[in-house]
């Protein structure tokens, strides 16, 4: 008998993650009405899979991401989901906004539909398949140099690479922290829209090799996210309803598609909101697990396109005017508190000279709940690779004072609010500006200190006070009462020049700018007599 012959190893089974069955969302949950119910029992996991997400939506309080981008990329991901479980992802049959208000009274999510979706959908959403992982582009193994992967401190934002300073955390590049499949796609998210433009991997396509990829649709720029009582009022108010032209055949997001788009071509239309939520991406990446599946080891991050993708139409960004006319989102401010921007989420047409447009969202999110609050998420960048700082705040719920319901008349009084708070914040900025370079010869106003001190004191106060007269709807001398916050923190912070001559003149000549700056005196303008007299509001 011939002897038998050796049979050969069994390939490696490549690990699986599959974002429907295993825990990565991080979520708070709504207490139970039983005071002795243990939120952290096995009945309410700290995080959860999407299957999970969408079943319990309406027992889920919040997403409780740390990293507001990344809250912010999950989101539009979860509309377009959600869009597409419900048939909410096209304007019929029917009224659009009369079905997503049965799901409304309805008060879940339909557990046939979610189990109809997680199943024509669940080997789409693995991580690490080794065809079409989620939202990677496995090509990039063989058209990237193996050798120049990006490295796990390059896909998490929070993380300095290259010579990026440390902004959150020092890291040991020779020995890096390898984060966890959960860890690795919310970072995944925010490379796809907030990444930056720039040099990147070496990516050959065919006869096409290139470096240098372009910023992904969300970065620098801050997004407004209706929420509710629930994840479920959150989900089903932040959906944008559909034109009627729109086709759930042809508005893929781009798990759905069957092939993979050619890098080289013109990017495939956006036709429709799911698309245009989840297909706006300049980047592309692809993850690397270890052999385990437990954790990502390295990354390749290069460009996806090498066409500019618009960002126009997000329904989730204040829309506003340059000077030359072009239109651009809002810029995330990590200086600026979010009542500044009330007045353009509630008003049609509010006040300024950059003609802000309200996302196109906050017209309908309204029908789902009276009690929406609006969530602020971004990140301050530039167009390139430096980071400033996250933003993220929340407002109490407002969206049912919303221009075009019964709260208009307050809406209207809101953005009164907002240009007195900011006329005197700007007003004060200018006093103390003038006083320091009379009294100091500083060559640069930039350097003034007490600009700086000045808005430390005044901002707080002025919301303080506009939310205090919003919430007793109080708008009367309201005037009067931000202009005394500017003139005590204009007191406090020249007060220890008043002890010179020079000082003293100096505090009391900028002064003036505080109620609206010297005017021309009738003399010079024709008239009679010559006093120098100010303007001040009515």
């Amino acid at each position: 008998m011939s002897p038998a012959l050796p049979v050969p190893p069994a390939a490696p089974t490549p690990p699986a993650y599959n974002l429907f069955d295993e825990p990565w969302i991080p979520v708070r949950w709504i207490p139970p009405e039983e005071e002795s119910s243990d939120l952290h029992s096995d009945g309410y996991p700290p995080e959860v899979g999407l299957r999970e997400l969408l079943l319990r939506a309406h027992e889920i309080e919040q997403i409780a991401i740390a990293i507001p981008p990344a809250l912010s990329a999950l989101y539009r991901v979860l509309y377009a989901v959600t869009a597409r479980m419900t048939g909410l992802d096209e304007a019929g049959p029917g009224r659009w906004s009369d079905r997503r208000f049965d799901l409304v009274d309805q008060g879940c999510f339909d557990p046939d539909q979610v189990a109809a979706f997680v199943e024509r959908s669940h080997h789409r959403f693995d991580l690490f398949d080794p065809e079409r992982p989620f939202l990677q582009d496995p090509r990039l193994a063989a058209q990237c140099d193996p050798a120049n992967t990006a490295g796990v401190d390059k896909l998490v934002t929070t993380r300095p690479s290259g010579n990026n300073h440390s902004w959150f955390t020092h890291v040991n590049s020779t020995a890096p922290e390898l984060p966890t499949p959960g860890q690795a796609v919310l970072h995944l998210l925010v490379w796809h829209y907030y990444g930056p433009s720039g040099r990147c991997s070496s990516r050959t396509v065919g006869s096409t090799k290139e470096a240098g990829s372009k910023a992904g649709p969300l970065r620098s720029t801050l997004s407004y996210h209706p929420e509710g009582a629930s994840l479920f009022q959150t989900l089903l108010a932040g959906l944008p309803e559909p034109g009627r032209e729109v086709s759930s055949k042809t508005d893929l997001c781009p798990w759905e598609r069957e092939e993979l788009p050619d890098p080289v071509a013109a990017p495939p239309p956006l036709k429709g909101p799911c698309s245009a939520l989840t297909a706006r991406s300049q980047h592309a990446l692809l993850l690397v697990p270890d052999a385990t599946g437990g954790h990502v080891k390295d990354a390749f991050i290069t460009w996806a396109n090498q066409f500019k993708i618009s960002r126009e139409g997000d329904p989730y960004v204040i829309w506003q005017t340059s000077k030359e006319g072009n239109l651009y989102p809002r810029p995330a401010d990590s200086h600026r508190a979010l009542w500044r921007d009330l007045d353009a989420l509630l008003l049609k047409d509010p006040a300024g000279s950059a003609k802000p447009q309200r996302p196109t969202v906050f017209a309908t999110a309204p029908e789902v709940s009276e009690e929406l609050r609006v969530h602020a998420l971004g990140f301050e960048q530039d167009g390139q690779a430096k980071d400033v700082q996250f933003v993220d705040a929340m407002t109490p719920p407002v969206l049912g004072l919303v221009e075009g319901e019964e709260g208009a008349s307050v809406a209207v009084e809101i953005g009164r609010l907002r240009v007195l708070g900011e006329r005197y914040g700007n007003r004060l900025d200018r006093a103390v500006k003038r006083a320091w370079a009379a009294f100091t010869d500083a060559p640069k106003i930039r350097d003034c200190t007490w600009a700086v001190d000045a808005a430390a004191r005044y901002w707080p106060a002025a919301e303080a006070e506009f939310w205090k007269r919003l919430d007793d709807r109080d708008f009367d001398g309201a005037a009067a009462a931000f202009r005394v916050l500017a003139e005590q923190a204009y007191d406090t912070v020249t007060y220890g020049a008043l002890g010179t001559m020079r000082g003293a003149k100096a505090c009391t000549t900028a002064r003036i700018e505080l109620y609206g700056g010297p005017v021309k005196s009738p003399a010079k303008t024709g008239g009679t007599g010559s006093r120098t007299i100010s303007t001040e509001d009515k």
